[in-house]
């Protein structure tokens, strides 16, 4: 198919390319960015006028409820979602049902998510079998599969003999270990520690949670010269461990999720459980910490942390309800309001949904899907059409998910996506 994109402002922030043009896309690819042939015959125009085109995002934490729940579809609900919020790749956790630590497993999952035609789909592998955290997984075997690292998920490695052996294991054949930093008898809680866990009668979660974890982590990879990303993180400490070890040349990268940069543990109000999260939200030097570092670039990638939870899942009393929320509906639009916010400016907010998320996958991705993040002609073509001006309401009930329940709900926020397309295939249009 055959596809011109007319007089939009194209971005791309890889290259820094930022000019208003027409982008030609043919048998899935970019065939051109501005100097379109005259001979070019598209079978479909999108006038992109007052919007602009972009790579579409990558979205590196993105819960798709398969294997697990096929009866209810939710593979195909979630990549509605992801492909409405203008994401056209997705990275996913291996906490599935079952674990997502056998082949087999893998390349149901990726046959599946083909078949649909919508985000491209990138799982994580289990470290251990069924995150168990005692017998490594057969990580050859997995990412022969199409698994493009090997994670925990939310379940802490508390042996660090373990960890050891895993960090080795990787590193000898180049994987990146994905960790969410979490002390394994630290982190038994259900919001942070501090005045307000106090005040509710909540059990909390000290800062010392995650810093603990990230100094062993940094100290297992001088051991071991393992590469690994960090999952989330919710601290002002936390990230100041990393700016240390990034400091040192370490193979150290880190994201932080939407809810973090935009929300403190004063959100969660009175015992809202939209704001019942892991990591849970923290306090305001957290999260001005969290915003200054992912515009420095010591947090590499902004994530929605997706994790769709259901009616009888949030319906309990705030300790007891399911930690997580929808989010990739919103990852743009969170990126954007960040930006106007802190005034880093457009490129950096699509950087760190883009270009920069795709630069930690890196290798991973191989042939499959090189030219990720990026608009470059011969590359996929995988992009996004959006309207930077349009605002619009989160209403949860509109939200194409499984999971209706975010923190954002009643947000209006920029970025109204016209419509997303992957490998050259209309994916989504309003």
């Amino acid at each position: 198919m055959k596809i011109l994109i007319k007089g939009g402002r194209v971005m791309d922030p890889a290259s820094g390319f930022d000019q208003v043009c027409d982008v030609a896309l043919q048998e899935g690819n970019i065939a051109a960015i501005d100097n379109i042939p005259d001979n070019f015959s598209p079978d479909k125009t999108i006038d992109a006028s007052s919007c602009i085109v972009a790579p579409g995002l990558v979205d590196l934490a993105v819960r798709l409820g398969e294997p697990g729940h096929e009866h209810a579809h939710r593979l195909e609900s979630e990549l509605a979602a992801a492909v409405a919020g203008g994401v056209t790749s997705v990275v996913c956790p291996p906490d599935t049902d079952p674990v997502l630590d056998e082949p087999g497993l893998v390349e149901m999952l990726k046959y599946r998510a083909e078949k649909l035609h919508r985000s491209r789909v990138y799982p994580l592998g289990a470290l251990t079998r069924a995150l168990a955290g005692e017998v490594l997984t057969e990580m050859v075997e997995l990412t022969q599969a199409g698994c493009v690292g090997f994670s925990q998920a939310e379940v802490p490695l508390g042996n660090t003999q373990v960890l050891l052996r895993a960090l080795q294991y990787a590193s000898t054949f180049g994987y990146t270990v994905w960790l969410r930093p979490q002390d394994r008898d630290l982190g038994d809680g259900v919001v942070a520690s501090g005045p307000l866990a106090t005040r509710m009668g909540l059990s909390g979660i000290p800062v010392a949670a995650e810093t603990i974890a990230v100094h062993t982590i940094v100290e297992l990879m001088r051991a071991t010269g393992a590469r690994v990303h960090l999952c989330r993180l919710s601290s002002a400490a936390g990230i100041d461990v990393v700016r240390t070890a990034k400091a040192e040349g370490l193979e150290l990268t880190c994201d932080v999720s939407i809810h973090s940069l935009h929300l403190t543990d004063i959100d969660i109000g009175y015992f809202d459980s939209r704001a019942r999260l892991n990591p849970p939200l923290r306090q305001q030097r957290d999260r001005d910490a969290i915003g200054a570092a992912l515009a420095d670039g010591t947090i590499d990638a902004l994530v929605s942390d997706h994790t769709p939870v259901d009616e009888d899942g949030k319906t309990l009393p705030f300790a007891e309800s399911v930690p997580g929320a929808t989010g990739v509906e919103l990852l743009l639009g969170l990126a954007f309001k960040w930006a106007r916010l802190s005034g880093v400016g457009l490129a950096r907010a699509l950087a760190v949904v883009t270009c920069e998320p795709a630069r930690i996958l890196g290798g991973a991705l191989g042939s499959l899907q090189p030219s990720a993040g990026r608009l470059v002609v011969g590359g996929a073509a995988d992009l996004c059409v959006f309207d930077p001006n349009a605002e619009w309401m989160v209403n949860a009930q509109s939200l194409r998910s499984h999971g209706k329940h975010t923190p954002f709900s009643g947000y209006e926020l920029p970025c109204s996506v016209r419509c997303t397309i992957v490998g050259g295939q209309l994916a989504f249009e309003a």
